[in-house]
């Protein structure tokens, strides 16, 4: 996750925040397989669900990568969906 903070010039952001449709979708994709993968093993502990949460990111980056041969263009990307200065969260009102 740093070097994607990195790649997009963040420091105190929100990643998700400033994640281009794509990126959110492939995430999502991750978290849905690791979520269901370690429910059929009935995964219990760190060491369980560290492996199925490799097993959920193999699955995400796979698609992503035949994306990518498709389409000729990277999903993950510099681009910001926020421009620079902005925040997504609304100020507090004192």
């Amino acid at each position: 996750m740093k070097d994607h903070k990195d790649m997009k010039g963040l420091q105190n952001h929100n990643l998700c925040d400033h994640m281009s449709e794509a990126e959110l979708i492939f995430t999502a994709l991750a978290e849905l397989s690791t979520r269901q993968i370690a429910e059929t093993d009935d995964a219990t502990g760190m060491a369980e669900n560290k492996v199925a949460a490799t097993k959920g990111g193999a699955i995400a980056k796979l698609a992503r990568k035949a994306l990518e041969a498709k389409t000729g263009r990277a999903v993950v990307s510099s681009e910001n969906f926020l421009p620079p200065g902005k925040t997504s969260c609304p100020k507090k009102v004192k």
